[in-house]
Formats: structure tokens, C-alpha cells, sequence
């Protein structure tokens, strides 16, 4: 998206295991400045009269692109909606990964559950580009300073270059357009890796010996006709000079359609992506510009001087051209053109009539469907090459979905399917769960229709009616209703993402568990409804619907896709926990049971803890008989002698023959389309040799979120969370430290409204460790530093690189722990980020560390006595380390807190 926006790339993982509810109140939308759309109704665009104009635009043309990107939010969504909105062009986006490691502008949810959120907000922003979404399966690891150190991650080339020739394969796209330029000027490792893979997809696709696992499964060898690199200008150009680009589209034109240009549009897509900070971004109006360079065709190297109007200069685009493409053997079907050649007639028929006479269109779209199903079956039993056939047909099928939704439109049919579940409140239904399908069809049509059939699909192993075959005449304007009962198989399979990585902290590759969905953005949901319909005006269609459920929230009413879920899901409370190595006190575990089915049977609930560990009580009975019903139980766990390291303890829970061991959350906004996000119910302790002070009372004012007052008070900190909007009152002289969260200044304007409140608690005494803010300008000019310090976007991105200890006889290195080097070992995703680069002489740098080629960067820690207190900055990543167990940078944090209360 050529977009003013912060740097929201930079490594930000927590823990792997803390899910939320992840619908977001009033508060969340606070950010935005007009009401966002949920994904799953249609756009103004895509519905009545301008859905059918659009649908006509799509018939048209057979031109097919795919861009590929790093992240979610760095598409070039204006460009995107000028080919697909503008140009009727079939698009799909390749994103590599879900951005997991990013940083999250509205909430503590980081690491996998981010991922999920994440590719539903890009989802979400895709239906206004007008766009397919898909993955590769490696992971956002975090920031990353160069494309080395990414392949590293990803175990080199093959797994993500993989991935993307399995999308090149199976799209077969006539152009392939990369957002990057391969080059250091993409700011990022990940976004230089994948203009170096995309130019290396644009030939491997093509040859057979690369990847010949996917050509065995049957996906043939596919050769785009011309690669484009993006990124040539920069992404902020206004001009760019001739040599530097061959195409550039101004994504600045108006579209009467949209109401507004194709870069506006495309941005109220991109307001979908809340967790990037993309809530008020705008575009004003006027011309903006997408260059991109030309750099390989299939016949070889360009001209690089040649200028074009169009990603498609010089590629046959029309329907009668698809009989162009097969060269040779187009005698083999000699019926091929003139059918082709109808179906453009009929197409140019119906745009005409479209125009005064939206339902004068339904009869030559009818015809023009049914004449490419013709054309199909002809097709798949000729001669011709088996990939002639593939690429032909994949057109020809897609052409036909498009005439039959474009039917739909011109006769105003629409059909709705909804589930209806007792205790509503979920979209999931569980094994044994019995619900019922109320399906409408309206006829919005000047003319009778006559329904042929109703049938449920994706429902093969439920217990019920699978068609309703009896034929019912439905009147201009009105309705056709009607039920079926529905009971969920013992065996029904769970909604849940087809992949996970066991340890999301340091994989950077996800475990696919389902190969048949690798690359997409979910599992597609199975449950459809589907009509068939016909009428005295040569009509003959076809109608479908997903199953949705009606969600009655205390604040909005939305739809969902019908789900399924465990009968039971399990979880613990919190995910990870911290225990001090001397301790001999009992900890509690909490477990909360939740139930998705009436009449669920009773279990019995049990933790697995590590050998020699106390469990009290052994065992706990489950009886949640109603579905919604939650119950919390407490078990106490007395570890036995601990030394440092990591271990888990597992909550199962036996009922109805069978164990449950996980739990799942819903992952879900307003806004959004609604996933499901498991986990393993198992928490996950780090015993950790640690001192603590005594009487040490630590206020901590939460910015974004994170877990760190969770684990200070795990290990005995006494700590009181303060609600930004409390500093101008809160009597701060409670307190002998006061934490500011992660990016407590860009994201609570009370702490910085408060900030000379905070600088007084330090002159009278107190000690004030201020955390990492990425608006770096906001910052500087906030002052917010009790003497001169500038902020800016160092960092060090490698989690292993060395640290020098600065002031080793300082206090924070020496009470109540000793930090030695020891103590920077088994750091998880970076070191720090956002560190000061320049400072007064009243500050004293503590520790120096960078990456690997690049000077020494002292200002992710540095302290300064202000008065009679201390005021500590901290770019380390601390927010990351201690929720994950790490016990150095537990040690050096709780140094930190006790600085200037040694006494």
C-alpha cells in the first residue's frame, strides 16, 4: 500500500498461549473514523446493480495476476483495486507470512493468535481490493535487518519458494508482480526475500524437475508470461524517473462505482488492519502513482527502456484469445473459438442491456452460461495436452462461475441460510450438537421463477434430509422458505487453522496438518445451501450460500460461518508461569472448562504435573450440562527440589469415553470474519534462581499490553496495575517504582498529558523505567525524558548477539541479582529495539550490544539520576523475555525495578 505508515514490521511476539476473546468494544474502533463493514456482507460494490456491472466488467477480460508480498499490509491494495475493480482482472495476493512477529497496536495478543487476527484482517481488507488471499508456510519471526539472516530462519530457500510455485502452479496467473525489488532499499529483510523468491518463482514454476513432488499430485508446470518488481521508486515516490519504471497506473482515478478513487477505496480496506495501526489512515484526493519495472518474460530479458500502459501490454486478454493460447492445437478443438466467440456476443449482449435493464441481462448471462458449460465438457474429454487442458479449463470454469453470479445479479436472486442453535451466543456446534437450517430464497425478478431444488452440501456423515427436490413456483418479489433438521456427527471435524508451530517463540516454519489446505488463508468452510432455478425466459441458474449463524452480542448483532468445535474445551490460567527456584509454596493452577453442548456428559478433570510434585486434589468431577455453561477449577501444586530450566504440567479432562487436552478461543471483531485458535492445555513453567526485593512496591501503567506484571508477581513482586486515566489522581508516592508498558506513550494519551507528574515522582525519590514507544517523532517532540535524550528506530534484531556490559559495579547489574554474560543466553527474537541514539551527559549507558556488521548500539538501556530518584529507558525486549521464562533477563528486569532502593 503506497501509504504514509510506521515502521510495524519490527519483532513482536509474546506468549504463545495467552488467547482472549478477540472482539474489540467500542474503544477499539475509537481508532477508526467511520464505521468499518463486516467481510461478511457484500460491498455496495459487489451487490445489485454495480455488482452486476462489476461481475460484466470480470467476463470480459481472462487476464490473471498475482502479486506477492512479505506481510500483511504491504500490498499495493490502490493498485490491486485498479486491476481487479478497474479492469475486471483475476487477482490473487500471495503473502508469506501472517505477520505473527509484528507488533500489535491493539492488544497483547502477539505470536500465533496474532497470525490468526492478522489474516483475517487482510482478508478483510482483500474484499475491497477485490482480491484472493494466500500463505506460504513460514512464519514472521520478527524484524529482520537483511535476506540472509531470513533464509536462516526459514531453513532457506526451498520452503517458502515452494509454497509460492504451488500457488503459481495451481493460479496459472499470465502475470506475476512482485511489491518488492529483491533489493536493501525494501527496508526489510522479509520484504527483500521475497522479491529475491518471486523473481526465482517466475522460471521454477516452469520447470518440471523443480519441485517435482507437486507435479506428481498433479499440478503441472506453469510459466507466467512477465514478471514485474515493485518498490523502483520508492514506496512514497510522486515521480519517477522514465529508466526506473515501465508501467505506471494512477491508482488517484476516480471510479464512479466506488464513489470515491481506487487508493481511497483500497484504504478503507486497509482501516480493517487495527492490529498495524491502520485505523485513521486516509488518502486524499488527487493522482497517486504505482510504478513497477518489467525485468523477465517467458521469451526472456525485456527492453528496459520500453514503456507500457498495462501489466497486460501485449498478452491476448479476450475470451476468443484462450483459443489463441493453445497454438497448434487449437484444430484439435475446432469448436473452441466459435463457441468462445458466442459467449463474448451474449456478454456484450448483456452488458448493453445492463445499463437500462439490469433483468434484460439474465437471459443472454443464462445462455452464456450454459454455452461454457458446453464448452467445458467438450473440452475435458478431447486430445489436446494435458497442460493445454488444465490452463483451458481453469478459464473456461472460472468464466462460468462468473456468468452464473452475474445471472444471479441481473434476475435479483438471492438466497440466505441461516443455522439456528439453542443458546446462541456461538457459531460452533459440537458432535451430537442438533440444529436447524431455515433457508430463503427471494425472487427479485419481473418474472415467475420455478425452484428445481434445494440442497445442503458440505453435511455427507450428518444425520439429515440432503435435498429437497420438489419443484415451487416463487412469484415476482417474493419468498420461497423452507427447513431442514440437522444433528453433527460424533465424528464431525473441528474448524481450527491447518496449521501450528510447536514452539512459536523460535519456529519460524509452520507444521502444516492438513496439506489439502496449505497456501489458503483458512479452511474454506464445507456447509453451503444450493438452489437451482429456472424460468419461461430461458433461464436456467444456480444459486449458493454459506451456513451462517446469527451472533446476538451485547453491543452487535453479526453473522457467522457455522463452526465446529470440541464438546469441550480446556485451558489454564495463565499460559506460563514463573516459579522462583528456592520456593516451597504451594502454587494454584486455575483450569477453566468450558461446555458447546446441551446435555454434555460429566467428566473428570486431572492435572499431569512433573514427577515428584504434589497435586491437590487428584482429581476434580465436571458436570457443565448446558452449553455456555464455564466453570473455573483450582487445583494447589507443590513442586518438589527445582532447578533452573523449563517444564509443564497438563490439564486433561475425561468424559463421554473420551479425553480432552485443549482448549480454543474465537478470534473474531466486528469487523471480521471469525476463526478459531487452539492451544494445547498445558502451562508452561520456567523455575528461575531469582532474588527479589523486599517491600518493593512497583505501579505499572499498561501501554499496549503485555504480560510482564503477570510474571513480576509470579516471582513475588508486589505489583499494582494503574489505569492510565488514573495518574493526574493516583497518589504515586505509594510506589518506589512505576513501570510505563510498551509504547505507553503512543497509545495512552494520559501518560503523556500525565508525564510531569511522573517526572516529579522521580525528583521526589522514585524510580521510573520507561519501556519502548515506536512513534519515534511523537516522542522526541513530547520531551518526555527528564533531560535531553533522542529516541530513534535502532535496534538489534538478532536474539544472540553479544552484549557488553557497560558498568559492570552498577547497582542494577548487582541487587538483589548478579548479572554476568550468562545472563543474555536463551534470549527469544531480539535483543531490543527502538533505542535511544544520542544523549546527555547526565545519562549513563549500561549495556552495548548490536548485529552482526553494524556499530555498537548503547542506548537500549541507559539511567540518569533526576533529582533524589532514578529514571531508567528500556529498549531491551524485556516485554518478550519475560513472559517466555527467560532467566537472565528475568533477573536483570527485577535489578531494574529495585534501582535506587538498595538500602
Amino acid at each position: 500500500m503506497q501509504t504514509p505508515k510506521p515502521d510495524f514490521h519490527g519483532k513482536s511476539r509474546i506468549r504463545a498461549f495467552v488467547v482472549v476473546f478477540c472482539i474489540l468494544l467500542a474503544a477499539s474502533f475509537a481508532l477508526t473514523q467511520s464505521k468499518l463493514t463486516s467481510p461478511v456482507d457484500s460491498l455496495p460494490p459487489d451487490s445489485g446493480t454495480a455488482g452486476l456491472k462489476q461481475m460484466l466488467l470480470r467476463l470480459h477480460t481472462t487476464a490473471r495476476m498475482l502479486q506477492t508480498t512479505a506481510h500483511p499490509d504491504d500490498e499495493d491494495g490502490g493498485m490491486l483495486t485498479l486491476e481487479s475493480r478497474g479492469k475486471g482482472v483475476t487477482v490473487t495476493l500471495m503473502t508469506l507470512n501472517r505477520g505473527e512477529g509484528g507488533q500489535n497496536k491493539i492488544g497483547s495478543n502477539l505470536f500465533d493468535v496474532l497470525g490468526v487476527l492478522r489474516a483475517l484482517e487482510l482478508t478483510a481488507s482483500d474484499q475491497h481490493y477485490g482480491v484472493e488471499q494466500r500463505f506460504s508456510r513460514v512464519a514472521d519471526f520478527g524484524y529482520s535487518k537483511n535476506p540472509e539472516e531470513t533464509f536462516q530462519k526459514w531453513q532457506g530457500h526451498d520452503i517458502p519458494l515452494g509454497d509460492m510455485v504451488r500457488v503459481i502452479r495451481t493460479f496459472r496467473p499470465d502475470v506475476l508482480v512482485a511489491r518488492f525489488s529483491g533489493t536493501p532499499r525494501d527496508g526489510h529483510g522479509h520484504h527483500e526475500a521475497s522479491g529475491l523468491l518471486t523473481m526465482e518463482a517466475f522460471h521454477a514454476a516452469a520447470d518440471p524437475n523443480r519441485f517435482p513432488e507437486q507435479v506428481k499430485e498433479g499440478l503441472l508446470p506453469w510459466q507466467p508470461k512477465k514478471l514485474y518488481i515493485g518498490n523502483v521508486c520508492g514506496f512514497m515516490a510522486s515521480s519517477c524517473a522514465d529508466e526506473n519504471y515501465t508501467v505506471k497506473l494512477n491508482t488517484g482515478e476516480v471510479n464512479s462505482a466506488l464513489g470515491m478513487s481506487y487508493i481511497q477505496f483500497a484504504v478503507e480496506g486497509l482501516r480493517h488492519q487495527l492490529s498495524q495501526g491502520a485505523g485513521g489512515w486516509s488518502v486524499d484526493a488527487g493522482p497517486h502513482y504505482a510504478y513497477y519495472k518489467l525485468t523477465d518474460t517467458a521469451a526472456g530479458k525485456p527492453d528496459q527502456k520500453t514503456h507500457e500502459k498495462d501489466f497486460f501490454d501485449g498478452i491476448d486478454t479476450t475470451l476468443p484469445g484462450l483459443s489463441s493460447r493453445l497454438g497448434g492445437e487449437e484444430k484439435k478443438v475446432a469448436f473452441l473459438r466459435p463457441g468462445l466467440t458466442e459467449v463474448a456476443k451474449q456478454i456484450e449482449e448483456a452488458t448493453a442491456r445492463s445499463g437500462t435493464d439490469p433483468a434484460g441481462a439474465a437471459a443472454p448471462l443464462s445462455s452464456a452460461a450454459e454455452e461454457l458449460g458446453s464448452l467445458i465438457r467438450r473440452v475435458e474429454v478431447t486430445g489436446i495436452s494435458a497442460q493445454a487442458k488444465a490452463e483451458l479449463l481453469q478459464r473456461l470454469r472460472e468464466k462460468r462461475q462468473q456468468a452464473e453470479d452475474a445471472l444471479n445479479l441481473a434476475a435479483g436472486m438471492s438466497l440466505e441460510a441461516n443455522a439456528i442453535i439453542p443458546n446462541d451466543g456461538s457459531a460452533a456446534v459440537s458432535p451430537g450438537q442438533k440444529l436447524e437450517v431455515k433457508v430463503k430464497l427471494h425472487n427479485g425478478a419481473m418474472f415467475p421463477i420455478v425452484v428445481k431444488e434445494v440442497a445442503l452440501e458440505g453435511f455427507e456423515n450428518w444425520a439429515h434430509e440432503l435435498t429437497n427436490k420438489k419443484e415451487t413456483r416463487i412469484e415476482p418479489g417474493k419468498d420461497f422458505s423452507l427447513s431442514f433438521a440437522v444433528q453433527a456427527p460424533w465424528t464431525a471435524a473441528y474448524t481450527r487453522p491447518y496449521w501450528h508451530r510447536n514452539n512459536p517463540e523460535e519456529d519460524a516454519i509452520n507444521t502444516i496438518d492438513d496439506l489439502k489446505y496449505v497456501t489458503l488463508p483458512f479452511p474454506p468452510s464445507p456447509f453451503h445451501v444450493r438452489a437451482n432455478y429456472s424460468s419461461k425466459e430461458h433461464i436456467q441458474g444456480q444459486i449458493s450460500a454459506p451456513l451462517m449463524v446469527l451472533i446476538a452480542d451485547k453491543d452487535f448483532k453479526s453473522k457467522r460461518a457455522l463452526a465446529v468445535a470440541p464438546i469441550f474445551s480446556v485451558m489454564l490460567d495463565p499460559g506460563e508461569q514463573v516459579i522462583p527456584a528456592d520456593t516451597t509454596a504451594a502454587r494454584t493452577v486455575s483450569v477453566e472448562v468450558s461446555s458447546n453442548l446441551n446435555g454434555a456428559p460429566r467428566g473428570t478433570l486431572h492435572l499431569e504435573a512433573p514427577a515428584g510434585w504434589l497435586v491437590d486434589p487428584p482429581t476434580i468431577p465436571v458436570n457443565l450440562q448446558q452449553r455456555g455453561d464455564k466453570q473455573e477449577f483450582e487445583f494447589k501444586v507443590v513442586p518438589s527440589t527445582l532447578q533452573e530450566g523449563k517444564t509443564q504440567i497438563r490439564a486433561v479432562l475425561d468424559a463421554g469415553g473420551k479425553s480432552y487436552s485443549e482448549g480454543y478461543s474465537t478470534v473474531s471483531r466486528e469487523d471480521l470474519d471469525t476463526f478459531y485458535y487452539y492451544q494445547p492445555a498445558t502451562q508452561r513453567v520456567s523455575i528461575v534462581n531469582v532474588k527479589t526485593p523486599k517491600d518493593l512496591k512497583v505501579g505499572y501503567v499498561m501501554g499496549a499490553g503485555d504480560e510482564i506484571p503477570t510474571v513480576l508477581k509470579q516471582v513475588g513482586i508486589d505489583v499494582t496495575q494503574i489505569s492510565a486515566d488514573k495518574l493526574a489522581s493516583e497518589d504515586l508516592r505509594r510506589y518506589g517504582t512505576i513501570v510505563l508498558g510498551i509504547r505507553a506513550y503512543d497509545t495512552q494519551k494520559e501518560v503523556a498529558v500525565n508525564n510531569k507528574r511522573l517526572l516529579d515522582f522521580v525528583s521526589g525519590g522514585g524510580t521510573l523505567v520507561a519501556q519502548y514507544n515506536a512513534s519515534v517523532g511523537d516522542f522526541n517532540s513530547g520531551h518526555f525524558t527528564p533531560f535531553p535524550a533522542q529516541l530513534s528506530r535502532a535496534r538489534v534484531s538478532v536474539e544472540e548477539a553479544p552484549v557488553e556490559i557497560l558498568a559492570p559495579d552498577d547497582s542494577v547489574f548487582r541487587f538483589p541479582n548478579q548479572i554476568t554474560q550468562a545472563d543474555f543466553s536463551g534470549w527469544v527474537q531480539e535483543r531490543g529495539l527502538y533505542f535511544m541514539d544520542s544523549w546527555d551527559d547526565h545519562y549513563k549507558p549500561l549495556l552495548s550490544s548490536h548485529d552482526p556488521g553494524e556499530p555498537p548500539q548503547k542506548g537500549g538501556l541507559i539511567r540518569a539520576q533526576f533529582g533524589k530518584g532514578i529514571y531508567i529507558y528500556a529498549g531491551y525486549a524485556f516485554f518478550r523475555q519475560l513472559p517466555a521464562g527467560v532467566p537472565g533477563a528475568i533477573r536483570l528486569y527485577v535489578n531494574l525495578l529495585n534501582a535506587g532502593h538498595e538500602k
